[in-house]
């Protein structure tokens, strides 16, 4: 996996300091010779400058405390007491990390809510003095990731800070989540919809159910218990995170029907991590269901038997017995113009493909058991599809831009409501599972927390003294062949977009002139200015406005 690229330096640029910045402090709590205090020796990797692994894997919590306590502000120290200790773990899945906090509170002098209980490190932010006299947040981290070879198949933790982690799992944003949930991100509520000793805490008055029309405070313990598996209508209803939303958040893929007999309008698709992305254009094409001559026919786990019907078409396959990838390749090798992949097991959302493949030039979508089978029973009289992006739909929110909150059914422990629901796009922090386009930005999560308390307002950019620009994004970073870019004004400017090398000289100009206040969207398809496709490596998005400019690293990977 490889993530974005120049973490301190984006943050920066992002977001301004917290003022009264916290203090977050690691508090090692491994025994001697393990965890933290491994003295196995290590070469510093990744701008990561220790000498043993007990040493680096430190230095990565320390920056992530760093990043956090950069943002949120606290006149109270944070004390995280972090060991690494073997947890659940087998050769496909396992624990990668844990942690919360170790006390929550409620009715005290600066609560923003009466018989409310807070995570103690709000708790003691918004108190202003330190309600527990102890530790704040306990973290534990799986140390089999590099001591076990039966662990995730001997995947190891890369403990650098530039991204560049490989086939190994970065650890850097495993922390920055979990020290999430530690702060404030996750509710007290269970499965049972019962609340912590009779009151409500402060993350359940954001959950609203759409279904219902109500935040869970305002529900009973059974509605609070079905909620949990409203699979995709449970929402975050936090002013920031929703005004923040269409920053981060890119459009919807969508597949529009243009023929096929008895199919909705749209059908809602999940992204993959290699090909390139959709755009608001699309691929149109006629659906083709794939035959490879082996029973099951449909998986692509061979060459395709029905490659003439196949070229110049969208290709339907079945999902399981071999990777996503090879599916794509071998529709790519007789000629489909994108693929489309059906889950092959009950889910009201559609799959994120994992899997890298440099080779693939087409899109590669998937769509539900359900929709996957309403599509079979319609190609008999024809089915016609544009696979695009939704300009009026986010990926990951509801029509009124609410961020979607995880609600599987059946319930997942230590997962269910405490999560970003798997449908954003791009993949946010504080999603259910590591993905491969995650980056170690905070993304959504900082406006999350302005909605619980721990900010005023939601900083958007570093004071220059004049009116500031939000977030600069874009998605998918790294990309292949093309990257969204998005951007927001607080009023109307001239502005500047363009792309640079790594040596600063101009690549391309995207955008000149005035623009109006709100966000902005531009596509950069790879190019320079001259039509010609770059090379891979790392350039610059750079905008420029009336008084404010903000840089974003990005990659191009082929």
């Amino acid at each position: 996996m490889r993530r974005v690229f120049a973490l301190s330096a984006v943050l920066l640029l992002a977001f301004a300091l917290a003022a009264n910045a916290a203090t977050i402090t690691i508090v090692n709590v491994d025994g001697a010779g393990e965890g933290f205090n491994d003295p196995t020796a290590a070469a510093p990797v990744g701008g990561n400058p220790g000498v043993t692994i007990g040493q680096q894997r430190l230095n990565v919590f320390q920056e992530a405390a760093n990043i956090w306590g950069a943002l949120l502000p606290s006149a109270v120290e944070i004390r995280v007491q972090a060991q690494f200790n073997a947890q659940t773990c087998g050769p496909t899945s396992g624990v990668l990390g844990s942690a919360g906090p170790l006390q929550v509170f409620r009715d005290f002098a600066g609560a923003e809510l009466p018989a409310t209980w807070y995570h103690v490190a709000l708790a003691n932010k918004l108190n202003g003095a330190d309600l527990s006299g102890s530790n704040d947040i306990s973290a534990t981290f799986n140390s089999q990731l590099d001591d076990d070879p039966a662990c995730l198949g001997g995947v190891g933790w890369y403990y650098g800070f530039d991204g560049n982690e490989g086939a190994s799992i970065e650890l850097l944003p495993v922390v920055l989540h979990e020290l999430g949930h530690g702060l404030g991100f996750s509710t007290l509520v269970g499965s049972s919809g019962a609340e912590s000793g009779g009151f409500q805490d402060i993350y359940e008055t954001f959950i609203r159910d759409n279904t219902l029309g109500l935040t869970w405070d305002n529900m009973t313990q059974a509605q609070r218990a079905a909620s949990a598996i409203n699979t995709d209508n449970v929402v975050w209803n936090g002013t920031f995170a929703t005004a923040h939303a269409p920053l981060q958040l890119g459009n919807a893929p969508t597949a529009f029907v243009n023929s096929g007999a008895g199919l909705p309008a749209t059908i809602a698709l999940g992204s993959a991590s290699f090909g390139p992305p959709l755009d608001l254009t699309g691929v149109t094409g006629d659906v083709v269901l794939v035959d490879d001559g082996v029973v099951p026919v449909t998986d692509a786990c061979e060459p395709l038997i029905n490659g003439g019907a196949i070229a110049g078409n969208i290709a339907l396959i079945d999902r399981g017995t071999c990777t996503f990838a090879s599916k794509a390749a071998l529709a790519q090798a007789a000629g489909a113009i994108a693929v489309i992949i059906a889950n092959n097991v009950a889910g009201v959302t559609p799959i994120a493909l994992g899997g890298t493949d440099p080779s693939i030039v087409i899109p590669v979508v998937s769509v539900t058991l359900t929709d996957g089978n309403a599509i079979k029973a319609a190609l008999g009289g024809g089915v016609n599809l544009t696979l695009a992006l939704d300009p009026d739909e986010l990926a990951g929110a509801d029509a009124s831009n609410r961020v979607k909150l995880y609600a599987p059914n059946p319930y997942q422990g230590g997962s269910s409501i405490s999560h970003w629901d798997v449908s954003a796009f791009p993949n946010l922090l504080m999603e259910p599972a590591i993905n491969s386009n995650l980056s170690s930005d905070v993304d959504l999560t900082l406006a999350h927390f302005t909605d619980l308390g721990w900010l005023d307002t939601l900083p958007t950019s570093v004071d220059r003294g004049g009116p500031a620009m939000a977030v600069l994004t874009n998605y998918p970073n790294p990309f292949n062949p093309a990257t969204t870019i998005k951007y927001v004004l607080p009023s109307a400017q001239t502005i500047s977009l363009a792309i640079y090398d790594v040596r600063g000289r101009l690549v391309r100009t995207l955008e000149s002139g005035a623009r109006s206040s709100g966000p902005h969207t531009s596509l950069w398809n790879g190019r320079d200015g001259a039509g010609r496709a770059v090379a891979s490596g790392v350039y610059y998005v750079r905008l420029a406005g009336a008084s404010d400019v903000l840089t974003r690293k990005v990659v191009m990977l082929k």
